[in-house]
């Protein structure tokens, strides 16, 4: 950045005083791309209120439903981790408990719900509640750079707003949640690096010096792709699976930097990001996010009786070639390993499926929801009848996961033939949360596991409808043809939200309503 700013003729690009403005040529007009409009208050008054409503429905009536004051489903597992965390400092210490299998952070977030509000649902449930409304801005704000636009930007806030897995995610006491924020905003991170690289070339280009090189100019620090790796890090530190986003962003990051280059007129655009940018990359999305993963055990490294925190002491374990190693940092690994083989032996019972258990590839439509909490009987009251249910199904809304492989196919095409960018990104970040899983097909595997998809769903989405949107030079009927379908459409899938809206929160319906909700087979 130093020499950037050298060279910049004091930071300024405008010409000389009394010299008339020189057009920007082909290589840089093609390197800043469409400029971000320009109603930055318009913006954020649109960010701010549909937040807001993210934030109203998903803290409405929190603390229901419970299992008689107790969490339900998979919150059983982590909530009285969170609050053992709350306990004792940060850590887990029930040697009993054995299911002490992922990384600390998250129950550490929701920890912080349960200080603030006790043990109770919305104590356990709240630190989801405030993730799931942040990814409501931070999709908001992505999409509005994707496709430089307020309004396509504030259509993709009322479609995450609806989604129902989202939505229900943010209202348990669970991991994925936090998963879907990091990995989402780590991804809005190098979105923000890739326009700053490109705005730093044209200098170069409009200063004449971006060829003095054959493999371009230096970049500086680039601050955007070092939260990214920060970023990344805090989503391994709440689930191993954020891994595969730090490969895959990782990758994602190179591609961006070798197209700038290239566009730029660079000689050698790969060599130049070998020589230039590889090594940063590397340290800001690979070494960082291990570093950053890795003082998420801060408590475990500090206590004394944390799970398998003196593995090596107490099994007399050798350290061999890695003696040099800290018997800390060997326990910790030593206990990563024990917690490996614990999840790749997950696997199904020959003849006793787990009744909710899925495979990756029925996330995409969401062909196989899970039922988090049942009730039924006279004990449920307040659906007009003397038996009602009280349920709560993850259930992804169908008005968008439906369509989920036409916009998958359709961005492939796009990525592969007309070298749009935009989906290319968004689908980096969507398979790199559904392909891993095919790795292994005998584990378990069950449908919140596609929790970080749902973000980039909705991003996939926007892209689309923007396509159908058209713009003012396509003329002004097919701009209204395009507003009336996109307005149809997003009109159907809040009406498919609503719908659903008393399955996710465990409302008191009618037996009939209850099997009304129920669309397919596989629902049941």
């Amino acid at each position: 950045m130093t020499a950037l700013l050298a060279r910049s003729s004091g930071g300024g690009v405008g010409p000389e005083p009394g010299q008339a403005p020189q057009p920007p040529s082909d290589a840089e007009a093609t390197l800043l791309g469409r400029p971000m409009p320009g109603d930055r208050l318009r913006a954020l008054a649109v960010t701010v209120v549909l937040t807001a409503i993210g934030a109203l429905v998903r803290l409405q009536n929190l603390g229901v439903p419970t299992d008689q004051g107790t969490p339900v489903f998979d919150e059983k597992h982590y909530v009285p981790q969170a609050w053992q965390m709350l306990r004792n400092g940060g850590y887990e210490d029930n040697y009993g408990y054995e299911l002490v299998v992922h990384p600390p952070l998250a129950k550490q977030l929701i920890a912080v719900g349960e200080w603030l509000f006790g043990y109770d649902g919305w104590g356990w449930r709240f630190s989801a509640a405030i993730a799931g409304a942040l990814i409501v801005l931070l999709t908001i704000r992505i999409a509005r750079r994707l496709t430089r636009s307020t309004l396509l930007g504030a259509i993709a806030g009322i479609l995450v707003i609806s989604d129902g897995v989202l939505h229900l995610q943010s209202r348990m006491g669970m991991l994925d949640i936090f998963s879907a924020l990091f990995v989402l905003a780590a991804f809005g991170s190098l979105l923000v690096d890739r326009d700053q690289v490109r705005q730093r070339l044209a200098v170069a280009v409009r200063e004449g010096w971006v060829d003095e090189s054959p493999y371009g100019p230096r970049l500086g620090f680039r601050w955007w792709r070092f939260g990214a790796g920060l970023l990344l890090g805090m989503a391994t530190a709440v689930k191993w699976s954020g891994a595969y986003w730090v490969i895959a962003f990782g990758l994602l990051c190179i591609a961006f930097d070798v197209a700038a280059r290239r566009t730029a007129g660079v000689r050698r655009p790969w060599v130049g990001v070998l020589r230039r940018d590889l090594a940063p990359a590397v340290w800001n999305i690979g070494a960082l996010a291990v570093l950053v993963y890795l003082s998420s055990w801060w408590a475990w490294f500090a206590s004394e009786t944390a799970t398998d925190r003196h593995y090596v002491e107490i099994n007399n374990v050798g350290g061999g070639a890695f003696g040099f190693v800290p018997d800390a940092l060997r326990s910790l690994v030593l206990y990563t390993l024990n917690v490996l083989d614990f999840h790749e032996n997950l696997a199904t019972p020959a003849g006793d499926p787990h009744p909710w258990e899925s495979k990756p590839w029925t996330w995409p439509m969401g062909l196989r929801p899970m039922l988090y909490y049942y009730e039924s009987g006279a004990d449920v009251t307040g659906c007009g009848e003397s038996e009602c249910v009280s349920a709560t199904m993850l259930i992804g809304t169908p008005a968008m996961w439906w369509l989920a492989l036409p916009v998958l196919g359709w961005g492939l095409w796009r990525a592969v033939f007309r070298f749009d960018w935009r989906y290319a990104a968004v689908l980096v970040g969507y398979l790199a949360g559904l392909l891993p899983w095919f790795a292994n097909l005998d584990r378990q595997m069950y449908f919140f596991y596609a929790t970080p998809m749902a973000p980039f769903l909705v991003l996939g989405l926007t892209l689309v409808l923007g396509q159908l949107l058209g713009s003012a030079r396509h003329g002004l009927e097919r701009r209204g043809t395009g507003l009336l379908v996109v307005a149809l459409y997003t009109g159907l899938v809040v009406a498919n939200f609503v719908w659903l809206w008393p399955v996710l929160n465990g409302d008191p319906i009618t037996n009939a309503r209850w099997q009304a909700e129920l669309w397919l087979p596989s629902w049941r």
